[in-house]
C-alpha cells in the first residue's frame, strides 16, 4: 500500500488501469472505450482520480469523468451545466444534473464524447 499523500485528482494513469481492472469485463471494456474516446480527443489531458473516480484534467481543470455503478455507467463532465447545453444531443439518455448515464456494452458516441468535452472546456475558458 503506497503511503502518497495527494489531493484530487491524483494524476495516475495507473489508478484508472486499477479502477478498471477491479470492474466485470462487460462494465470495463466499456469504459476503456469511452477512455480511449476521451484521450483522442484530448490526447494530453492528465488522468487520474477525483473523488474516487477516473478523471482526466487539462490546464489544472478536471473536464471529464466516469464511473461505474450497478445497474449503468456515467460520464461525469465535472460540471453542472455541460449537459443542460447538450439537451438536444442526449435523446432519451437518462441523466442527472452532472452525470450521463449509459448502458455496460454501449459506449457513448465518439461526436458526443467531442460535443461534451468542448461544452466543458468553453464553461472553464
Amino acid at each position: 500500500m503506497s503511503s502518497r499523500v495527494c489531493e484530487p485528482p491524483c494524476v495516475s494513469a495507473a489508478e484508472i488501469d486499477a479502477y478498471l481492472s477491479s470492474l466485470p469485463e462487460l462494465q470495463r471494456s466499456t469504459l476503456e472505450e469511452v477512455r480511449r474516446r476521451i484521450l483522442e480527443i484530448v490526447p494530453d489531458a492528465e488522468q487520474g482520480m477525483s473523488y474516487g473516480v477516473p478523471a482526466f484534467r487539462v490546464g489544472g481543470r478536471t473536464i471529464a469523468g466516469f464511473a461505474a455503478f450497478t445497474n449503468h455507467l456515467s460520464y461525469l463532465p465535472h460540471s453542472g451545466s455541460v449537459l443542460k447545453t447538450l439537451e438536444g444531443e442526449l435523446g432519451d439518455r437518462k441523466r442527472t444534473k452532472s452525470a450521463l448515464h449509459f448502458p455496460p456494452g454501449e459506449p457513448l458516441p465518439p461526436t458526443l464524447i467531442r460535443h461534451l468535452i468542448e461544452a466543458k472546456l468553453r464553461a472553464t475558458g
